[in-house]
């Protein structure tokens, strides 16, 4: 009781003293004050009147706002020092109430709410931290480091893939551009002109840019995963293989190389899949993985590929795929597998025949006829093949109707050629002719 007692006295004695400064105007002095209480509350470790003080000190009348700055900075030092968990939440609550729509401790505030998010996660309530998370728009804080933003962007997205609130997740995702992540980071900082903002140094538990631009990519294939956009995945794991510390250790880039080979074949054919396949055929670290070579080449190769001797020679290296980074395939995979394969073929058949029966293009895909068509037809409702067929006769046929105007030009062109020709002709004969006569004058 005495020790409560001398406490009081103390913070009373230096109540006195901070509401004269506080009147005075003086900065230094304020914050030595407030600080001061915090401190004897602390060491008594009286967390009651810590609670109080801060709440107390922050509502006096005309209260200083580098005052309520320091005591905050001051107070989220004893987090971590709180003797319990009931403890250690009502004291960030407390600090979250004080800092609560005041600009100059938003970045205080926002650290805050990350420290009660985590903990409300460790406790189960993922919902609740992703709520909790979500209040803060960090990207608009101009004096928050860059690195501390993104990681608390990535945060904010982790907790909603984990409720599976893929919409939001979305949503938070595109407030980070890709490109930050391409910055040079070797350059020296400009030092703040006079009137700017000065941007605080990141805490050093925040991961570095390219650390961040690993976990970006990875939680963006949590992302893609949920619709099994396969194209969106292997930019991702491309953009991961691309990070310096991935490409210099063959035992991390190895397995991201095998999962773009994977997503490249699983992706529907279009120009962007043409692209990165044909790059990544092109990169000599392919060389490591001759299997997954072989079958890149498969698919830029303009043959029918058969579909049970493909899935023999990889069906191992596909289910090995579960004990490899980024885990398996999906559920669907093997099925869209052997879907972009009949697609494949038949595209391959399109480039070798402008009209086929359904039943030859059946046995050259392995099918029913009935699963021929359903794929042929597939493919021309999604515009990656023109095709129409002649159910009565049984024919597919792959010449695309040319327009009156293609035509005509194509007689343009073919009139011009032969007149060409003609010109051509005439002026062999004439030259022939005169080097004739100049043989018989001799």
């Amino acid at each position: 009781m005495e020790g409560k007692a001398n406490l009081e006295a103390a913070i009373e004695q230096l109540q006195n003293v901070e509401k004269q400064m506080r009147l005075a105007g003086d900065v230094a002095g304020t914050k030595k004050a407030v600080t001061e209480i915090l401190q004897l509350c602390f060491e008594a470790k009286d967390w009651k009147s810590l609670n109080d003080q801060i709440v107390l000190l922050s509502k006096k009348r005309g209260q200083l706002k580098q005052a309520v700055t320091a005591m905050v900075q001051q107070a989220m030092q004893y987090i971590d020092e709180t003797p319990d968990l009931d403890t250690r939440v009502e004291l960030i609550k407390t600090l979250n109430s004080v800092s609560a729509g005041k600009i100059y401790v938003e970045i205080e505030r926002a650290r805050l709410i990350r420290k009660l998010g985590k903990i409300k996660e460790e406790q189960g309530l993922t919902a609740e931290a992703a709520d909790l998370m979500q209040e803060v728009a960090v990207e608009t804080f101009g004096a928050m480091a860059k690195t501390e933003k993104i990681a608390f962007i990535l945060e904010q997205v982790r907790l909603c893939l984990d409720r599976q609130d893929y919409v939001r997740a979305q949503i938070l995702s595109r407030k980070i551009s890709p490109r930050v992540f391409d910055a040079d980071t070797s350059k020296s900082k400009k030092k703040p002109k006079e009137g700017d903002n000065v941007v605080e140094e990141a805490p050093a538990d925040i991961p570095s840019l390219l650390e961040l631009k690993r976990i970006y990519y990875e939680l963006m294939i949590r992302y893609y995963s949920h619709d099994n956009d396969y194209l969106e995945i292997c930019r991702c794991y491309k953009a991961i293989y691309e990070i310096p510390s991935v490409k210099e250790n063959p035992a991390q880039w190895i397995p991201v190389l095998r999962k773009i080979c994977w997503y490249l074949v699983l992706s529907p054919h279009d120009p962007m899949q043409s692209s990165l396949l044909n790059s990544t055929l092109e990169d000599k670290n392919l060389s490591e993985i001759p299997k997954f070579k072989l079958l890149l080449k498969q698919l830029v190769t303009m043959e029918v590929i058969q579909w049970t001797s493909l899935w023999n020679a990889f069906m191992d290296e596909f289910e090995s795929e579960k004990n490899l980074l980024g885990g398996s395939l999906g559920d669907k995979a093997a099925e869209d597998l052997r879907q972009r394969i009949i697609e494949h073929n038949i595209i391959v058949v399109s480039k070798y025949y402008s009209k086929i029966t359904v039943k030859r293009v059946a046995e050259l895909l392995c099918l029913s006829i009935q699963e021929a068509e359903k794929h042929l037809s597939d493919m021309v409702v999604s515009k990656a093949l023109v095709a129409k067929i002649d159910r009565p006769l049984g024919i597919v046929c792959f010449q695309v109707a040319k327009d009156s105007n293609d035509i005509l030009n194509s007689w343009a062109m073919n009139l011009e050629k032969l007149l060409d020709l003609v010109e051509k002709s005439c002026h062999q004969i004439h030259k022939e002719t005169m080097v004739h006569k100049a043989a018989l004058k001799v």
